[in-house]
């Protein structure tokens, strides 16, 4: 039986591609390698959204050149974005490269492996489903704990800095149907954490029929969606799912009616991460954000105010061209008004086809990185004084599984804090939301023990179903860009 490995670069959007090519695999014939090196068919699935991501590819493009000597019987496939971005580019670039896939065209891969090994020609396969757009089904194996779901592709939106357009296609959405139907077979083989996937998640509209206006929602206003009255029919027809959080959304179609569903949706955790990109009103117009800071603050503060507890995590871009000091000066006055909770910093790089190659790299890479460190140094500030305000307090945590390191067990609150638990191994909490009395804030997380009536009340450890394999992810951040 023929392997396959799959190395991921880049956002929880790729993450996904890769969870579904190993799925289109397995159905194919294909067993899981232990590693790349084992593997007869290695993927790298790529992202394009940072200029790294795309080194990252070329270094172990060229990493693998023996990997190909040593069995040239071996097929190396490029996949994701950086894929659908190049196209024929990296076949002449990298002769070593046998398949180039885009994300609409996972789905071929087995034809594809099949061609090759009768002979076929190294191909390129990058066409949008822009006419019948295709959502790959559900996995057939084991759950984990949490999953993700795909509820839209591509976007509308036209960042000046972003390439995601380019590479995932205008926006195309799957049908309510579908998606309650996946999340709860996922559920009922152990699931119950689910994050919707979409680069702009919340501008989802039901292809199929239209969902019944939620609560608030305004049909007058542009930026309205059905994307709350989507939040509300999981929740109604998904009862055993424990909770529902969605990635990335864009501040535009921050509604009012996907505020309120944030305050009447127990199902929905306190956390949400929403990229803002920048403080400055200056550099929001040049990024075509469409929406300005005071904005972003009222909108965002409306949704802080109907959901008490909530807390904020964004992404941030310094340097972008014409970028001041004084603009950045906005962004870090930004960050202490809204208080994040976290954040995913990047330099500005030049990416093809985006409207800001218009525009002059005039901000130097020294002033960046000079930048980019002043903005973390604020962030570990403000989730260290929130992390170190939690000592002592008991939290409901969703245990995922065993830390990466000691005798501890793993998990997430509501609002998105990793917390360590001690003292659980023999004790069966995998996918159980469980009290925890925290002892101690660490730099990026707590530390905790369980409560008595927690531990009253768990389970002694019994062997468990395996799930799926985690795959390897090579990336800067795990989100896509909105």
């Amino acid at each position: 039986m023929p392997r396959y490995a799959i190395t991921t670069f880049g956002c929880q959007m790729n993450v996904h591609d890769s969870e579904r090519m190993r799925e289109v695999l397995r159905s194919a014939g294909y067993a899981e390698a232990e590693g790349p090196a084992d593997a007869d068919v290695l993927v790298l699935n790529t992202c394009s959204v940072r200029e790294k991501a795309e080194q990252k590819l070329r270094s172990e493009v060229g990493r693998l050149a023996r990997w190909k000597q040593e069995q040239p019987e071996r097929v190396l496939i490029v996949a994701g974005c950086v894929a659908q971005q190049e196209g024929e580019q990296l076949l002449r670039r990298m002769p070593t490269v046998d398949v180039v896939i885009g994300p609409d065209n996972i789905v071929e891969l087995p034809r594809l492996l099949g061609d090759l090994s009768t002979g076929g020609l190294p191909v390129v396969r990058t066409t949008f489903d822009l006419d019948a757009p295709r959502f790959l089904p559900p996995p057939t194996g084991g759950s984990g704990v949490t999953a993700f779901v795909t509820v839209m592709k591509g976007c509308n939106e036209r960042c000046s800095f972003c390439i995601v357009p380019y590479t995932r296609g205008p926006e195309r959405y799957r049908s309510s149907d579908e998606i309650v139907a996946e999340i709860a077979s996922l559920c009922a083989s152990g699931t119950r954490e689910v994050t919707l996937l979409g680069q702009t998640v919340n501008s989802y509209r039901d292809p199929a029929t239209r969902l019944p206006r939620a609560e608030g929602a305004d049909p007058s206003d542009p930026d309205e969606s059905e994307f709350a009255a989507l939040l509300w029919r999981i929740a109604a027809e998904v009862p055993s799912l424990k909770r529902l959080r969605y990635t990335s959304p864009h501040p535009r179609h921050l509604t009012p009616s996907l505020i309120r569903a944030h305050a009447e949706l127990p199902i929905l955790p306190r956390h949400v991460h929403m990229p803002v990109q920048s403080g400055s009103n200056r550099m929001l117009k040049r990024m075509i954000r469409r929406y300005t800071r005071e904005e972003y603050i009222a909108r965002t503060r409306a949704l802080c105010e109907a959901a008490p507890g909530l807390t904020l995590s964004t992404d941030i871009i310094v340097g972008f061209p014409g970028e001041t000091e004084e603009d950045f000066e906005a962004t870090l006055s930004l960050v202490e008004t809204v208080g994040f909770r976290g954040l995913f910093g990047f330099k500005y790089s030049r990416r093809p086809y985006t409207p800001a190659l218009k525009l002059q790299d005039d901000v130097s890479e020294q002033i960046k990185g000079e930048r980019l460190a002043r903005l973390f140094a604020l962030s570990e500030a403000l989730l260290g004084g929130h992390l170190g305000g939690l000592t002592g307090s008991v939290q409901e945590v969703l245990v995922e599984g065993p830390a990466k390191a000691g005798d501890l067990w793993s998990g997430r609150t509501s609002r998105n804090e990793i917390v360590h638990i001690e003292g659980v191994s023999e004790l069966d909490l995998v996918g159980e939301v469980v009290t925890v009395q925290i002892i101690r804030a660490n730099k990026h997380s707590l530390h905790g023990e369980l409560t008595e009536a927690a531990r009253a009340a768990a389970r002694r450890a019994r062997p468990r179903p395996a799930g799926r394999r985690v795959l390897p992810v090579v990336g800067e951040g795990p989100r896509a860009e909105s």
